[in-house]
């Protein structure tokens, strides 16, 4: 890792605890992370259905919607969702995405932090990817960001955020080389589709 850079460790996973191939996504996300953070968080590669399931299972919203986040230290069985134009963001952690239960937050001092685990639908994922004009990788890091920013605290929803939330993702996104994040384009219109790249 480098010198003054975040020791944040990134899984990324098919749902079931298997490894899969991100394109760079775990590594693009750690280098975007503070420095000062510390601990774990997993991304969670998934079927439609299976967030389907999750969304209404922990939003009562039976659709399969983009990306979900469940912060580990916030936890509780009954999630608390927060919505960004349509798509969302709520809290859950590793081992629900398996259908499993929870895992606590903190276990102990040698034990590092849980930030939690972030859900995204792949179909979705590719599908808003046709729609914006750029490939299903950089889709996935849309969606990561923004979930990684709710696993953190922010919640646009909130009356209390003031805009603090977007101007993170706005900071972050542009650090990371992407010219929008999830709530930036709500308002903004649609690239014209393409055929969805291959990676």
């Amino acid at each position: 890792m480098d010198p003054g850079s975040s020791s944040i460790v990134v899984t990324v996973t098919d749902g079931h605890g298997r490894a899969v191939a991100d394109g760079g996504l775990a590594r693009w996300l750690v280098r975007l992370a503070p420095a000062r953070l510390h601990g774990e968080l997993a991304i969670a590669l998934v079927t439609d259905r299976r967030v389907r399931t999750l969304n209404l299972q922990y939003r009562g919203k039976d659709y399969a919607t983009d990306v979900l986040s469940f912060p580990a230290e916030d936890f509780r069985l009954k999630a608390e969702a927060t919505r960004s134009s349509g798509n969302v963001a709520s809290g859950f952690s590793r081992k629900a995405g398996a259908g499993a239960e929870p895992r606590a937050a903190n276990r102990g001092p040698a034990t590092p932090r849980i930030l939690g685990d972030i859900v995204i639908a792949t179909g979705v994922a590719r599908r808003q990817a046709g729609q914006r004009g750029h490939s299903y990788s950089t889709e996935l890091r849309v969606l990561a960001l923004h979930g990684f920013l709710h696993l953190l605290g922010y919640d646009h929803d909130d009356p209390e955020d003031h805009g603090r939330m977007a101007r993170a993702e706005a900071r972050l996104r542009r650090r990371g080389g992407l010219r929008e994040g999830l709530i930036s384009r709500a308002g903004a219109p649609a690239a014209r589709p393409h055929a969805p790249s291959k990676r």
